[in-house]
């Protein structure tokens, strides 16, 4: 099972998924577009509307799974990006991000993990965020969301592994920059200029290295592994980001202008 998957990471996550042979549930919130995904995707896969906010409606597909012949694999992919001044923004616009990213994926592992339990085994991925280790600016309420995201997937780990569970595996994926419809409209925004400050990434890396996990679990994994490395040091010593700030955004800055130089000239994405 996949949130959303009409695009972007989830789609290429479904479609990995899929071809290990799997069957695949492709959910989004919009409808249409799970459909389309899982016509694309060759194998046993389908389609379901799924609003991530719906704590009951994440049960529902879990049970659907579990009577298909049980739960094997969880993504929590679906999230949204609302960049702008922490202060400039008004409560509805951080709520949205919350609710989201963060109450989504609680919803969604919660709800994996009632028939895991009963099976005893089953993995949930996480997808977060390189936002979830340190904050950004003019990402602040992102970066917050993210933030309880992964404390959920690693609390919830744990509190797996004191209860004797050691058959359920939880994993969060840290990717830098991802060049997804998240990302893809933002090239003029200067609120977003954190998300192009490093690696962008396409969803065939992040996907690739999701399906790698089912094969060797890792509680947490970053996107690229130098990147996690940095932002951990950031998040340790936020005065060392202070001072470098001015430095990073300007490097930023000119990582987005280039790229929108590259869209435009049509030579990225790269041709796959």
């Amino acid at each position: 099972m996949v949130t959303g998957a009409g695009r972007g990471i989830g789609f290429e996550i479904a479609r990995r998924l899929s071809a290990r042979g799997l069957a695949v549930n492709v959910t989004d919130v919009d409808e249409g577009a799970a459909a389309e995904a899982a016509a694309r995707i060759e194998g046993g896969s389908w389609a379901s509307a799924l609003d991530v906010t719906d704590a009951e409606g994440c049960r529902r597909i879990a049970a659907e799974a579990e009577g298909r012949g049980g739960l094997a694999v969880w993504v929590n992919n679906a999230g949204i990006l609302l960049p702008g001044v922490a202060y400039e923004q008004g409560p509805a616009v951080h709520r949205a991000m919350l609710e989201v990213n963060a109450l989504g994926t609680f919803n969604g592992t919660l709800a994996a993990l009632e028939p895991m339990r009963r099976a005893g085994s089953g993995h949930v991925i996480n997808l977060i965020s390189l936002a979830g280790l340190v904050a950004a600016p003019g990402e602040a309420g992102y970066a917050a969301s993210k933030h309880a995201a992964l404390g959920f997937t690693l609390g919830t780990l744990y509190d797996l592994r004191r209860s004797g569970v050691i058959g359920i595996q939880l994993s969060a994926v840290c990717p830098d920059g991802v060049w997804s419809p998240m990302l893809d409209d933002k090239l003029d925004d200067p609120d977003a200029v954190a998300s192009f400050s490093g690696a962008m990434l396409l969803p065939g890396q992040v996907a690739e290295r999701v399906e790698r996990l089912l094969d060797r679990p890792r509680p947490l994994v970053t996107i690229p592994r130098w990147r996690g490395a940095l932002v951990r040091l950031y998040a340790t010593f936020p005065s060392l980001l202070l001072r470098f700030l001015p430095l990073a955004l300007k490097d930023a800055r000119r990582r987005q202008a280039r790229l929108k130089r590259k869209v435009e000239a049509g030579g990225w994405p790269p041709p796959n």
